[in-house]
């Protein structure tokens, strides 16, 4: 045994350093091969990624690396064999976050070839200059900024406006002024990292990503999910971090004003029109019983309450124009009714009853837009320009006005007239246009928050979409029952996305406004629905005023159980 082991020690001793040579060439050979092998396996797995594949993997690793999870996102890159970005880029990215702006600026000039517009490259260069001029001033090294600002920026020519405005942030005696003068985050990761931002638009995203690449698309992607859900009516869900990614977005119509929450027959005979206060917190309804009810909205339990009655119209209430402040309420009649009332909705008192002329048919009103007069007119050809204690301030011949509205601009008035037609009107300048012509008479319209969509209901035909601006028909809606009664339709919901009509089926059609189809078709009245109008201050509550004698409150499946629990005087909720 001693012997064997002898023997072979001492073979194994004769040949220990080629041995060990050996064994280190195969292991250098081995490492080498490990390294081939590596780079083999991650140009085989980027040559069997798709294009889609390898842009998922960036923006994969762009967010790791946002979330700070850098060795995870060096590791997927490795392993993928794609870059996040050039690797001029990454270079030029890293001098600018650490604020090394000589390199920055000779990183950028080897990105010259990739810039896309010709001025790319200038514009790239004065915000790398501007920035490090402001750091330089927030340092207090004022003679290096100086030379900044005479020796780099104003050989640039470029923007000598702004140029300009730098050379006055010199007069700053403290970094936190200069801050606030250049609305600047001041020195340091925040401010550099939006300079990147600002960088990275001139060059191409296979270059250098967009900022925060993959979260833009995940908020495209949900808020088109939004867009195509017909019931998508509530603010609680918004960004990503409100909604599941892992579900598609879906609005149950269950969360739709679809069911009658609260029902109110204050009044003893048809209701004629019904509209909320621009603040929400009230609603007016008036009658041919000749009262107006001014009823208060509990923005909490959307419970409605009885505020006050009007009872001094004596050819009823036909139509209401709340101020834009829900201080005043202009009260217009019927079609034989010569007068209307301005009342005070805080006080309760009447302002003014107007009555220019016996002659005269007073049936439509529309506050300006600074609450501090209206328009008013009817279809005998009056056609008045008030102020709040209703003294006339200008008036327009010979327009016989079917309904009026006030433009944001404060200057264009619109009115449909006895001709078909919507024409615009300017009492600064005497001047009046057509917008739309129908082929049918418009019985109603209204004008949704941005003036720049119209609804009409047209006799005959049922409501129309147009676009004021480019004067043309987008939609008409289906499914309504209009013939020549007066019934006023609305924009409503969350933005203003959603249509609500009457008709004389008896019933309430609420459409997408992209949408001509009714998304829902809600019923309850006995009688024509005369007027629908929509909460501007909650997406889930509409009123519907019917020839019944009765305003429906609509809201969600889950405010019917409040609604049971709720006593509101002579309301019935159901």
């Amino acid at each position: 045994m001693q012997a064997n082991f002898n023997g072979c020690q001492q073979h194994n001793g004769d040949t220990t350093e080629e041995i060990a040579s050996t064994s280190q060439q195969n292991g250098a050979c081995s490492a080498t091969n490990g390294i081939l092998s590596s780079e083999t396996e991650r140009e085989t797995s980027m040559k069997s990624m798709s294009r889609t594949d390898q842009d998922i993997v960036r923006l994969i690793g762009q967010h790791l690396r946002g979330l700070g999870l850098n060795r995870t996102a060096e590791q997927l890159i490795a392993e993928s064999g794609c870059m996040l970005e050039h690797p001029a880029a990454a270079k030029f990215r890293s001098y600018v976050m650490d604020g090394d702006w000589k390199e920055a600026e000779t990183a950028l000039n080897e990105l010259k070839s990739l810039v896309e517009c010709a001025q790319g490259l200038l514009k790239m260069k004065f915000l790398l200059l501007e920035q490090k001029y402001l750091e330089q001033l927030e340092d207090g090294r004022v003679l290096e900024a100086l030379s900044c600002l005479r020796h780099e920026l104003t050989p640039l020519k470029y923007n000598t406006e702004r140029v300009h405005v730098l050379s006055s942030y010199m007069m700053c005696s403290t970094p936190e002024d200069l801050r606030d003068m250049a609305d600047w985050q001041g020195k340091g990761s925040e401010s550099r990292q939006r300079l990147v931002e600002k960088l990275q638009s001139f060059l191409p995203p296979t270059v250098m990503l967009p900022p925060r690449r993959l979260l833009t698309l995940l908020t495209q992607a949900v808020e088109l999910q939004k867009d195509k859900c017909p019931y998508h009516n509530t603010r609680l869900d918004s960004g990503l971090d409100a909604v599941s990614l892992l579900l598609d977005h879906v609005c149950s119509k269950d969360q739709f004003p679809c069911n009658t929450i609260q029902i109110l027959n204050d009044h003893c005979d048809e209701v004629w029109f019904c509209r909320f206060s621009p603040d929400g917190t009230k609603l007016a309804t008036g009658s041919k019983d000749c009262t107006m009810i001014v009823w208060d909205v509990d923005l909490e339990t959307h419970e409605l309450r009885h505020r006050k009655t009007y009872d001094s119209h004596p050819y009823g209430v036909a139509y209401i124009a709340w101020s834009p402040d829900s201080s005043h309420i202009v009260a217009c009649g019927p079609d034989d009714c010569s007068e209307l009332w301005i009342w005070n909705v805080e006080t309760g008192d009447l302002r003014q009853k107007l009555s220019q002329s016996p002659e005269d048919s007073l049936t439509s009103a529309s506050w300006h837009v600074d609450g501090k007069k209206f328009v008013t007119g009817g279809t005998r050809g009056q056609f008045y320009i008030c102020d709040i204690d209703g003294t006339v301030l200008d008036n327009w011949e010979g327009v016989r006005v079917q309904c009026l509205g006030c433009q944001g601009d404060g200057k264009t008035v619109l009115a449909a007239d006895t001709h078909h037609r919507i024409r615009g009107y300017n009492f600064d300048d005497l001047t009046d246009f057509n917008i739309i012509q129908e082929d049918h008479p418009i019985m109603s319209f209204a004008i949704n928050e941005t003036g720049r969509l119209a609804l009409l209901n047209v006799a005959t035909q049922g409501v129309h979409l147009w676009d004021l601006k480019d004067k043309i028909l987008l939609r008409k809606f289906q499914g309504i029952s209009q013939g020549f009664y007066t019934i006023f339709s609305c924009f409503g919901g969350l933005n203003q996305d959603f249509v609500a009509s009457g008709s004389e089926d008896h019933k309430v059609y609420v459409w997408h406004i992209r949408r001509e189809s009714p998304i829902a078709v809600l019923e309850g009245h006995a009688r024509t629905v005369n007027c629908v109008h929509w909460n501007p201050k909650l997406p889930g509550m509409v009123a519907s005023a019917s020839d019944d004698g009765t305003v429906r409150i609509w809201g969600p499946l889950d405010r019917i159980r409040i609604g049971n629990m709720s006593e509101s005087g002579r309301s019935t909720p159901v």
